[in-house]
């Protein structure tokens, strides 16, 4: 594909624009892309899928997370895009949680627990619905409903 605006150079990147609800898209080379003033730093697959893995300011800080296990470095996660082990998920979690809520809209589990291995998601999920039924007892003032309800939070929160 051809550059939209230079038509000499081979395009490598698609500009997206909406203005007043109207989209605008233009295939660029490096070159002319440059020119647009939101893009900064090499052109690249990986550094433009980095954008929404990562925080370009703290980058330095996010190179150094190492996981203690396999040994993968946070930096090595983003350019393959997979964990060394299971373990990377704990190890780079402060990062990761943003990416997920931006991809999926949250960052905890929705939607049916397995039988076998979902005890504590299942407590979990219990105090959740325990603390909503516990604010609205309290906005309609039936507070011994709510320290029934408050008793039972606790008596959960010890079990997790």
């Amino acid at each position: 594909m051809i550059c939209d605006e230079c038509g000499a150079n081979n395009a490598k990147i698609r500009l997206t624009k909406i203005v007043n609800g109207k989209m605008i898209e233009r295939n660029l080379c490096e070159q002319c892309a440059k020119k647009h003033s939101q893009f900064h730093g090499p052109f690249s697959l990986q550094n433009i899928m980095s954008g929404w893995l990562s925080d370009f300011h703290k980058q330095e800080t996010i190179q150094k997370l190492q996981c203690e296990k396999c040994g993968m470095t946070y930096d090595e996660f983003k350019q393959s895009g997979k964990f060394g082990c299971s373990h990377c998920y704990g190890s780079f979690k402060k990062n990761l949680s943003p990416l997920i809520r931006s991809i999926h809209g949250h960052d905890s589990h929705r939607g049916k627990i397995p039988e076998k291995a979902g005890s504590e998601l299942k407590q979990k999920k219990e105090i959740e619905k325990l603390k909503h039924q516990l604010s609205e007892a309290i906005e309609t003032e039936a507070y011994e409903k709510a320290a029934e309800i408050r008793d039972k939070i606790k008596e959960l929160e010890k079990e997790v």
